[in-house]
């Protein structure tokens, strides 16, 4: 009989903490517990004796391996995470008994190990979400531009905005394109598995995550929910780190808060974010694709002929929220004029998403073999260094680029931002070096830097 006083428990949630119950075991001498030191353990005990799931296994897990520990004691929820985890002993335990028989190490205690539970099995028996299940690109009548737009983003993981009035098939494209992005490699799955660990959003899943994210948030979502937040130490990572390695889709993306827009500069830039709190600092990864739609003005018809009821300055307010250095940010900008009749009622179909994904993984291939060991996947999340080495131009090329960027006005950052999209369609075209034709197209996908916000 082991006797517990609450008092002496430290309280998580509506449960106690698991390892300082074990040490009050071990130290009232009820029964000895020799291996107590060898595993990391992690769990909420409840009073009934049961191991509840607590967010954070995996960032565990790993650091049992790096301090070499003899294995992990996780809740059985919370185990299923790391089942892929197959360099150490990872223990998914319902009861208090069963870590004591762990720690007593009398018994054979191999069917606890996660992959041995009858709650691994389930989980892998369990019906899993449809990997095709997304509008596919042949059923999108028109807007090859905007289609060839959205594959080089994904090809090269860059952010991506489409502007156009409603109807013209912004939203679709933005969600079909979840259909061409290729499987993430395993040090993706590993970083987002372990944001989606912490974050408590993984419990009940066998193993890592293998789907890129797509997460769209509504436009009314705090700056706390996109960046993350918290209280006290407790702070969570929100949707810019839940996308990473995948995709942060805004639907009308002018509608939002301007403080919310503003506060994706840094995710944006840096590609990680930092939280800080008065008891807490913590940073996370936010590595992720922004997709974004908008209409070009309140009613959405501006630029259709006489259609839209817009005042000029209610056009110029709603494309003000977007920023300098938010547009400056957004690699490949998008325009989507409405589909003709003809063509909507000819319906021919168009190219299929396989056939564009086939082409984005070969590209993708070819940045994960560049980059191998750099701790980047994508040519988008290149530094100045990396741009240097893996973007060589010739001189025709440098000459180019001096024109656009001295007609345009561009900023450093657009420059260095054309160079990525060029080294990205060279990908596409199997093309080892950048070639001008490269940078033209490149350049071409940036017209709010050279036109007036009411011109386009």
């Amino acid at each position: 009989m082991i006797n517990l006083a609450p008092a002496d428990l430290h309280k998580q949630g509506s449960g106690y903490d698991l390892p300082i119950a074990l040490g009050i075991i071990a130290a009232s001498e009820q029964r000895p517990l020799p291996a107590l030191e060898e595993y990391l353990i992690m769990g909420e005990l409840g009073l009934d004796g049961s191991i509840r799931p607590v967010s954070g296994a995996l960032p565990m897990v790993e650091l049992a391996m790096q301090r070499r520990f003899r294995g992990c004691i996780l809740p059985e929820e919370s185990a299923l995470e790391a089942a892929d985890y197959t360099q150490t002993q990872v223990f998914g335990v319902r009861t208090l008994e069963d870590v004591l028989l762990i720690l007593e190490g009398r018994k054979d205690v191999s069917p606890l190990l996660i992959r041995n539970t009858e709650a691994f099995q389930r989980a892998l028996e369990a019906p899993q979400p449809l990997a095709g299940d997304w509008m596919d690109f042949a059923d999108i009548i028109g807007q090859e531009g905007a289609k060839r737009g959205v594959e080089i983003a994904c090809a090269g993981m860059h952010n991506v905005l489409l502007i156009g009035a409603p109807g013209s098939g912004k939203s679709s494209i933005a969600k079909a394109l979840a259909g061409i992005l290729p499987p993430m490699s395993l040090e993706e799955s590993a970083l987002t598995s372990k944001v989606y660990s912490v974050a408590g959003r993984s419990a009940g899943r066998p193993g890592l995550l293998h789907r890129r994210p797509f997460r769209a948030p509504h436009i009314s979502a705090s700056k706390a929910a996109m960046l993350g937040g918290g209280s006290g130490e407790n702070l969570l990572p929100g949707e810019v780190s839940l996308a990473t390695n995948g995709v942060l889709f805004l639907d009308e993306f002018c509608e939002a808060p301007k403080s919310t827009l503003e506060a994706l500069r840094a995710p944006l830039e840096d590609r990680k974010v930092t939280i800080s709190r008065l008891k807490a600092k913590i940073e996370y990864p936010a590595s992720f694709m922004l997709v974004a739609a908008s209409n070009p003005c309140p009613c959405g018809y501006y630029g259709e002929g006489d259609r839209c009821t817009c005042t000029p300055g209610q056009r110029q307010a709603y494309l003000s929220k977007l920023s300098g250095p938010i547009i400056d940010r957004i690699d490949i900008q998008l325009l989507c004029r409405p589909v003709q009749t003809t063509a909507l009622i000819q319906g021919a179909k168009a190219e299929p998403s396989a056939a564009i994904a086939q082409r984005v993984l070969k590209t993708r291939d070819i940045q994960r073999e560049r980059f191998a060991g750099s701790g980047i996947f994508a040519n988008s999340e290149m530094n100045t260094r990396q741009l240097e080495s893996f973007c060589p131009l010739s001189d025709e090329c440098k000459q180019l680029l001096e024109r656009v960027i001295d007609r345009l006005g561009l900023s450093a950052r657009a420059y260095a931002r054309i160079i990525k999209i060029a080294r990205t369609i060279a990908d596409l075209s199997a093309s080892r070096d950048i070639q001008p034709a490269h940078l033209a197209e490149a350049a071409g996908y940036r017209f709010l830097d050279r036109r007036n916000l009411l011109d386009l």
